[in-house]
């Protein structure tokens, strides 16, 4: 395919995306045409083929295939309602993948949709990046908020590392901190918590700032009432946790998050010079 090709397919497939309900989207009947189907009937079998593929993937189909209605001109000044499907980029692109290869612009719509598709993801990907060092970065303000707290009730620092510790070993299942950094691999001079999930990072965040609530709120003092404080919070999230099926001793550990911070930086230094560059 040469560029000018290229070049009228990329702007014609610009040109009919739309808004619809605030999701991009693609019309049917126009996406028809520009990929040179001349009867809809034809394609409205790549469509339903389009759909199971859609279904297939676990995806609810009628979040990406949207019927609606659509008015086109007749002879007079007339109009006439005809069916018509909105098309999220996703479905679009199964559309592409289960259409007639042998057509050019198949071909282009399967490479513009894959691509777009991927930038997507992309964004999605970054997202849960930001999220669990976001996620991380809370947990560690909330230990030290409780710390502040408990000093001033009579535990030290060496006091509070056992709280802590007992804490984990109620949320983990009777497996305490240095246990599941020999399971999750994690390495000795580093925190356990710099690997865990957002989910497992979350409900640490959660059992601490309950804890700190309720220290100031039933007034307690001493590393016993505090310890069983905290023990009993981590107790409540672990239940929580297990009525919806998951168990935090055995999530997977995730990535660590200061390399995770680091590639997140550099992105966004990345970002900024290109801006620059641009001006």
């Amino acid at each position: 395919m040469k560029s000018d090709q290229i070049a009228e397919l990329f702007e014609k497939f610009e040109g009919i995306r739309y808004d619809h309900g605030g999701v991009e989207c693609w019309s049917a009947r126009e996406l028809q045409v520009i990929l040179g189907y001349s009867k809809w009937d034809n394609f409205a079998k790549v469509i339903e083929k389009a759909k199971k593929s859609c279904e297939a993937a676990g995806e609810v189909v009628s979040d990406h295939f949207a019927d609606i209605g659509k008015m086109i001109g007749l002879g007079k000044g007339g109009e006439r309602n005809i069916d018509d499907i909105a098309l999220t980029r996703y479905a679009c692109y199964l559309i592409a993948q289960n259409g007639d290869s042998s057509k050019p612009t198949i071909g282009f719509a399967q490479t513009y949709f894959a691509v777009q598709t991927r930038k997507q993801e992309i964004i999605e990907q970054r997202l849960l990046e930001v999220a669990r060092v976001t996620a991380r970065e809370k947990l560690t303000q909330s230990e030290k908020k409780l710390s502040g707290i408990i000093y001033e009730r009579g535990v030290d620092e060496q006091s509070f590392a056992v709280i802590r510790s007992k804490g984990d070993q109620a949320l983990f299942g009777g497996i305490n901190t240095q246990a599941m950094k020999q399971k999750l691999n994690v390495p000795a001079n580093r925190p356990l918590a710099d690997f865990l999930p957002t989910l497992t990072l979350k409900a640490k965040d959660f059992a601490t700032e309950l804890t700190s609530h309720n220290v100031v709120e039933k007034d307690l003092k001493g590393d016993q009432q505090i310890s069983k404080e905290h023990v009993d919070n981590n107790l409540e999230v672990r239940k929580i946790l297990l009525k919806r099926g998951i168990k935090p001793e055995q999530i997977p550990p995730a990535e660590d998050v200061k390399k995770l911070q680091r590639k997140l930086d550099n992105e966004e230094k990345s970002v900024l010079k290109n801006v620059k560059k641009k001006k």
